[in-house]
Formats: structure tokens, sequence, C-alpha cells
């Protein structure tokens, strides 16, 4: 059954968990709606999103270096006591994520801060591509929105695959750390540097 963005948004909704989780779930529920917040709730992220609106103003600035000083990560993640802030678990979570910064070098934190024309532009590559190589007219969309989740798979830091086991996402790995902790944990901001070059810096807006 083809998992749609209209059935993934209502899961999201309902449950408030990611949209990769929500997808994946929807896809192991053949579309099944109920099946799928069935299997969210067993794998503990419903509880994990429920702890979405808690604040989060604790946590620690996470720097890491790498190639004698030729790269640098900086990483601002949060929770909601200073406890946990200090808890070794935490510390190896934002030391993991500084780690998938250096190595994947995400350009976005969340889906929602890329741009509106940096999508349009991409979509119009896909389409111009797919147009070159003769796909037929009516599939183009299809592929434009394919091209467009791999993107978004590659440029968001928590879409992306995590780099020691790419069966689970790095939201996914902070989903499993909300649940350890107890704690809400939020990604406040990050920036890479690489020697000789621009530096990308990615923030949340807002507290989602």
């Amino acid at each position: 059954m083809e998992i749609t963005t209209e059935m993934i948004k209502e899961l999201r909704e309902a449950t408030g968990c990611g949209i990769l989780d929500c997808r994946s779930a929807l896809r192991e529920a053949d579309g099944d709606f109920d099946k799928a917040g069935d299997i969210l709730r067993e794998k503990g992220l419903a509880k994990a999103a429920k702890r979405a609106g808690r604040e989060a103003s604790e946590g620690v600035i996470e720097v890491y270096l790498h190639g004698d000083g030729r790269l640098a990560v900086m990483l601002e993640i949060n929770c909601e006591t200073d406890f946990v802030g200090r808890s070794e678990g935490f510390r190896e979570l934002a030391h993991e994520l500084a780690l998938q910064i250096a190595a994947a070098n995400p350009l976005y934190l969340t889906e929602e801060d890329i741009p509106a024309e940096d999508l349009e532009h991409e979509a119009s590559i896909a389409a111009a591509r797919a147009a070159e190589e003769g796909k037929p007219e009516k599939i183009i969309p299809k592929i434009v929105e394919g091209f467009l989740q791999k993107y978004k798979e590659e440029t968001v830091l928590l879409n992306q695959a995590y780099i020691r086991d790419g069966s689970k996402t790095v939201q996914d790995l902070i989903n499993e750390q909300v649940i350890k902790l107890g704690e809400k944990v939020v990604v406040r901001r990050f920036v890479r540097w690489t020697l000789g070059e621009e530096s990308g810096e990615a923030e949340a807006e807002e507290e989602k």
C-alpha cells in the first residue's frame, strides 16, 4: 500500500512522533493507522514524543576537534535538568552527535529549516534530469518526490542515518536516550567549521 504524505501527517499529529518514524510504522503496518500507532507505542516513541512540551533549558555545549584542528564542530544540546545534563548517557549522546555532524556534514537541523527556495531549486534539478533521461511525464512528480526525500535524508541532521548504525536515524538515537533518561532532549543548534571554508551553521527556529 502506498504511504502518502497525508497519512504520515495524520499519524504524526496523533502521536507526536517524527516524520521518519511515522513513515516507517505505516509501512510496517501496511497503511493501517491504528496498527501503526501501536507499533510506535511498542517502540516507546510515542512516550518519548509526549515529553516534547516540557521545558529543556539545561544541557551542554559539546566541542569536537578533528585532524589536528582542521575541522571543528560545536553543538548545543539541551535537557530538562542539570542532573541529566551531567549524566554519562547524555554526555555520550552529545559526543556522538558531534561526531555525526563532523562525518556527515548536515546542512540543516530539521526539515522545517530548509528554505523553500532550496527545495524548489532541488526539485527543478530533479525534474530536468528526469526529462533529459526520457522519463514519462506522468511519473516525473514521483521521481521528484523521491529525490527530495533523499535530499532531506542526506542534509537534515535528524533525518540522517546514524554513522554507527545505518538502520536507525539520528532522531531514533535521540529518542532512545529520551526513553532511557526520562527527559526531553533537544538539539538546539550546531556549527561545523573546516579550515579555509565558510562555516555551516544550523539552528532550530523555535522549540518544537
